[in-house]
């Protein structure tokens, strides 16, 4: 036997220490080895990570500037990368466009020129821009020479570059999930909380609101706070208005979640305790009792993300969220809402896949933490 050739000692002495290290990990140490094994959610953590680091470096990884419009380009179809001219590879390009008109339906048509080959460039130079408004830079993820134009996915109404367009929309319809989830969560767990751990008249009253809140339909609530709103508020005016609408009806099922877990821990000996001990009452929630449905916390804050992006798209789809001449999904997608726009330019609705996507990922991301934080799988 070699001497490097392991020995049936020495797998059972492995096997042993797995399970040793399995019996010492922490809950959280648990719930990350359960979490790695679930691939739906490492895809959809992956696909969200690319989807934020779009958001948060837009101006860079955009082709264009969020405003640049070319007029000659008005309705351009998504333009093809080419790797190959007259059968020889070379480095990927693009061919130019020639404008016609169709002498049968008289529709303004682009063909592609292969006279006219435009080189694409990675971290290539492109229109100046400021990152974040502060550091000034020329360099784009990737650019294409002038005269060229790279229309990934089409352009709009204007000529402005559509993939340029969702980019820099991500900023508002990702992060409005977030804010939108953090106040809710704020708000859910503070009145549960008190509802939960002090009971009585203030748990009959904080009860009933939410009852009353939920037996409202959710799409006309927001239809009608969304009315609401001055039409001449700025963007940001606009946005914060958003979120806190968006808050206003989705903290009910995560406050009623926190009641019951505090009525449930709130007679356990260590809970009885912490008060005869006199911990106040807001520590004795944070410490001794939010911990021990945290990872449940931190599930349903997750799923319910997708509801807040879907009803910001929602609302700015019909003309009642953000406007113009700020961007979101929704805002896009409110520009192809013409039957006959949708016909002869499909591409304009191209904003929809990636509301898709982002739902379905973090669907997979909830899913996979639900069955990470179960106890008994």
């Amino acid at each position: 036997m070699s001497a490097f050739e392991p020995t049936v000692v020495d797998t059972v002495n492995a096997a042993s220490r797995e399970q040793e290290s399995y019996y010492l990990a922490s809950q959280w140490q648990l719930i990350r080895q359960r979490f790695r094994r679930h691939r739906l959610a490492m895809v959809g953590m992956v696909i969200l990570a690319i989807l934020y680091t779009f958001a948060i470096l837009a101006e860079f990884i955009a082709p264009y500037n969020m405003g640049t419009r070319f007029p000659e380009a008005i309705y351009h179809p998504p333009t093809r990368i080419q790797f190959a001219h007259e059968g020889r590879l070379q480095r990927p390009f693009v061919y130019g466009s020639v404008k016609e008109r169709d002498s049968y339906t008289l529709e303004l048509k682009f063909t592609p020129d292969p006279e006219a080959r435009h080189p694409i460039h990675l971290f290539g130079k492109g229109e100046p821009y400021r990152l974040w408004n502060l550091i000034p830079l020329e360099r784009h993820l990737f650019a294409v020479e002038e005269p060229g134009r790279l229309f990934l996915i089409g352009s709009d109404d204007i000529g402005r570059d559509l993939m340029s367009q969702v980019i820099f929309g991500s900023r508002i319809s990702l992060t409005i999930g977030l804010v939108g989830v953090t106040v809710s969560f704020l708000i859910g767990v503070v009145l549960g909380g008190i509802s939960g751990y002090f009971g009585g008249i203030v748990d009959v009253i904080i009860q009933r609101v939410i009852e009353f809140l939920i037996s409202i339909p959710t799409i006309p609530l927001w239809f009608a706070l969304s009315a609401a709103l001055p039409p001449d508020w700025g963007v940001i005016k606009t946005y914060f208005a958003i979120v806190c609408l968006l808050s206003l009806v989705g903290w009910g099922g995560l406050a009623r979640v926190v009641r019951g877990k505090l009525l449930e821990l709130r007679e356990l000996d260590y809970v009885t305790a912490a008060r005869i001990m006199g911990v106040s009452v807001p520590t004795n929630i944070r410490v001794h009792m939010l911990p021990n449905f945290m990872s449940y916390l931190i599930v349903a804050l997750t799923l319910a993300v997708p509801g807040m992006i879907l009803g910001e798209t929602a609302l700015s789809f019909l003309g009642l969220g953000i406007r113009a001449p700020a961007v979101s999904w929704g805002v896009l997608l409110e520009r192809s809402g013409n039957l006959n726009a949708i016909q002869l330019y499909p591409w304009m609705v191209s904003p929809v896949l990636f509301v898709v996507v982002t739902v379905l990922a973090f669907n997979f991301l909830g899913d996979g933490l639900r069955d990470a934080a179960d106890p008994y799988k």
